[in-house]
């Protein structure tokens, strides 16, 4: 009987391996991509530093310019500039959430002053992939215009270049143009529970 079973679970794995190369052959063009992570659910920032530290890992020049959490002491920047600095230019360019700094004045310039940062390091041919933090939220309160942000997305990121966008309530034409786009959809959260934000998880 066990013999019986090891021999269906082997034929049907080869089946889905066959079919699983058949696929893969035909699927062999490269482009820089235009990535997105949104949604209400924990993990986009988290999503978008694990690309970074791929990026790492292969040698390939990156860079993060973070829109909203630049005043925060985060844990992936503490890794990222003591030890990865000659691969990863990382650009705090906010000053926090837009409640707390309470002054829109201040966060459209910080946003600006991100967007321009942000555009430097994508038309830089040398870098291969630049992570914008957080960028969703500054685009969902029109800190910057979704206008120029998509046109030069279009016209000006390099064809190798990937871009990474990360926050909650991206703009629906930002989704239209992405290649990959990832929705965190929320089931728990301790936050609710009255446990606060912690170092390895949060930050």
């Amino acid at each position: 009987m066990q013999t019986d079973d090891n021999a269906r679970h082997a034929e049907k794995m080869a089946k889905i391996k066959a079919a699983r190369d058949r696929m893969m052959t035909e699927k062999q063009g490269e482009k820089g991509l235009v990535i997105v992570h949104t949604g209400k659910g924990k993990g986009k920032s988290s999503s978008g530093f694990g690309m970074i530290l791929r990026c790492i890992a292969h040698g390939m020049p990156c860079a993060v310019v973070q829109f909203i959490k630049g005043a925060w002491d985060t844990g992936e920047r503490r890794l990222l500039t003591a030890h990865f600095a000659g691969l990863c230019q990382f650009h705090a360019m906010g000053e926090g959430f837009t409640w707390e700094t309470q002054d829109k004045a201040r966060d459209i310039a910080a946003a600006r002053a991100g967007w321009e940062k942000a555009k430097e390091l994508i038309r830089d041919p040398q870098i291969r992939m630049v992570l914008l933090d957080e960028i969703n939220i500054a685009l969902r309160y029109d800190y910057l215009d979704l206008d120029e942000v998509l046109d030069f997305l279009r016209s000006e990121k390099p064809p190798m270049t990937h871009v990474v966008l990360t926050g909650r309530n991206a703009k629906p034409e930002l989704v239209a143009l992405a290649d990959l786009v990832t929705e965190m959809e929320q089931v728990k959260h301790p936050f609710r529970d009255g446990i606060k934000a912690q170092p390895g998880v949060e930050f």
